[in-house]
């Protein structure tokens, strides 16, 4: 869990995981020079469980996520950002969901809280099919760390979730549990509050320097996304009661 002045919402996060039905999990909460009393929230929680360690310089999202995941030690990955909640049985149906069927590298489908909308994305998903389109939300998702290896990546301003599935894809392909183990809060300032120019940019950088693709392929991967954005929209988003 990256966190960066989120005092006013981490507190309800990190209950969402001591909330879990399945127990044996250890929640990794990297500061990245928060400013705020986002230390003074999480040191209020005293479950063992919860580790927590403070930058020594604001590193940004990516190299944040990177240093948690050097010190984690499940068996399993999975994330959680500092202003949203699991549903109490996510780590319990997704594990068992990825041991029943032998799968390494999973998402699940999740649900807007602040608009009635259901998301969720392709039931399986191959490295062409990710190419296409970062079709999981960063906290649906749950890898196998065994089968994987450790994942790091660039220090990307935006996009570096994506940039980490595009690296977990070449290991193993994706498969979705379709339930709602997940609820999205979305806040102003959004990646998706972008202009479609920005968007754009910030995908071709993502071609250009984690992938390290041709002015061309990465123009081709780029216009591919925007593409498979209007898709998603289309196909895997409903609204709700």
């Amino acid at each position: 869990m990256p966190a960066y002045n989120c005092e006013h919402f981490i507190a309800d996060s990190i209950r969402s995981v001591l909330a879990q039905t399945y127990t044996n999990w250890e929640l990794l909460v990297v500061d990245d020079c928060s400013t705020d009393n986002t230390a003074e929230v999480v040191a209020s929680f005293t479950d063992p469980r919860i580790h927590y360690q403070r930058n020594l310089h604001n590193m940004g999202a990516a190299l944040t996520r990177n240093k948690a995941l050097q010190c984690a030690k499940g068996h399993y990955i999975a994330f959680l950002d500092s202003d949203d909640l699991w549903a109490p049985h996510k780590l319990e149906h997704q594990i068992k969901f990825m041991e029943q069927n032998g799968y390494a590298f999973t998402y699940t489908a999740f649900r807007r809280t602040d608009r009635p909308l259901r998301i969720s994305g392709p039931r399986h998903i191959t490295r062409l099919g990710m190419y296409a389109f970062c079709w999981p939300a960063c906290p649906t998702v749950m890898y196998n760390r065994d089968a994987i290896g450790l994942i790091q990546i660039s220090d990307l301003r935006k996009n570096n979730d994506y940039a980490m599935w595009l690296h977990v894809i070449q290991k193993a392909d994706c498969y979705l549990l379709d339930e709602e183990l997940f609820f999205y809060n979305k806040h102003a300032g959004s990646v998706s509050d972008a202009k479609i120019s920005v968007l754009l940019k910030w995908h071709y950088r993502l071609w250009r320097q984690e992938m390290n693709c041709s002015p061309i392929k990465a123009l081709f991967f780029t216009c591919m996304n925007a593409v498979f954005g209007l898709y998603k929209k289309i196909r895997y988003i409903s609204k709700t009661r």
